[in-house]
């Protein structure tokens, strides 16, 4: 046997032996390890949990593993870094692999090279909302009241986010590139900080995830301007879509499943049927459309895609904030 033969031989044999010890591991009904690179109790957490108990019949339990940290990163490099034998999965996040990597001088993982795409999960719109009573004080009543009020009276608006680098910074970024203005940055240490920073009108406004805003909007509090999303939610129909006045302004928090790099291809195909599965049943659309999220099953190859297109249009945006995590 050639040198070039034997070498071909072995990378069969080590595959062969990849899939059987998968097999051999679900078919003792081996607990399925889902890291959740953030704290108990968010939104993502809370989706990753209904999930795994969807599909608990086809690849037995699944546990929810939090390893929140380093803005994500903690938790990504831990299924970056886990063996790929179909028994550790992760969640992939806007954070995590779009916007870390141009954030964070020094990244743990690679977030393109070091993942096996399984599926996207869910989209969640986020809302530009202003202080009611400052968005009537001020008569601005449309996104594009609020673009006018700007360039009328340049620095003097301000809007509030989570941080440096966060996706409410960037969007706010990203909105004062579209629409030619000038708005102060002012980071809070979380989106709980941002938010009550707005509702006590010590700022003008703010990007925050819809699910969580919508509760100020329906009592009075919030004025609803935009959301972020290319088209309307259908949660709250009546609020305008970005687009609809900045053509082309389109920015969501997103997140899905990954495994290690490495994974067989037998095993993510499986994966991706008993999630993909989940994740179109009609209770599961109900019990996400309460939260203000979209489900959104894809194939392997649509997620990594869809990743790409991510990470490369983050890239403008990090930049161009000037935010840097060293």
């Amino acid at each position: 046997m050639t040198l070039r033969a034997f070498s071909r031989f072995r990378a069969i044999l080590g595959l062969a032996l990849c899939v059987s010890g998968v097999t051999s591991a679900w078919a003792q009904n081996k607990p399925i390890r889902l890291i959740v690179p953030y704290a108990a109790g968010g939104p993502i957490d809370v989706t990753a949990r209904a999930l795994a108990e969807r599909v608990k019949d086809s690849l037995g339990p699944v546990i929810i593993d939090n390893k929140p940290g380093a803005g994500g990163n903690l938790g990504a490099d831990l299924v970056a870094k886990a063996s790929p034998d179909g028994l550790t999965i992760g969640i992939a996040a806007t954070a995590t692999h779009a916007i870390n990597p141009w954030l964070f001088a020094k990244m743990p993982y690679d977030a393109t090279r070091d993942f096996a795409p399984i599926t996207q999960m869910l989209r969640v719109p986020n809302v530009l909302v202003m202080n009611a009573d400052t968005a009537q004080r001020l008569n601005i009543q449309t996104l594009a009241d609020l673009v006018l009020y700007a360039k009328a009276h340049p620095g003097q608006l301000n809007f509030a986010s989570g941080g440096n680098g966060s996706a409410g910074h960037l969007a706010g970024e990203l909105f004062k590139r579209a629409a030619g203005i000038f708005a102060v940055h002012i980071p809070y240490n979380g989106g709980n900080p941002a938010q009550l920073a707005l509702l006590s009108a010590q700022v003008d406004f703010n990007f925050d995830n819809l699910a969580a805003a919508a509760p100020n909007i329906k009592a009075g509090k919030l004025k609803a301007l935009a959301v972020t999303t290319s088209q309307r939610s259908s949660a709250l129909p009546d609020i305008p879509a970005m687009s609809e006045t900045l053509k082309g302004f389109e920015i969501d928090t997103w997140w899905g499943l990954v495994a290690p790099a490495g994974t067989p291809r037998e095993v993510v195909e499986r994966l991706n049927k008993a999630f993909t599965t989940a994740l179109q049943a009609p209770e599961t659309r109900n019990r996400f459309g309460a939260l203000m999220a979209e489900p959104v099953a894809t194939t392997p190859e649509q997620f990594a895609a869809f990743m790409k297109k991510e990470l490369n249009r983050y890239e403008a945006v990090v930049k161009a904030s000037g935010a840097k995590v060293d």
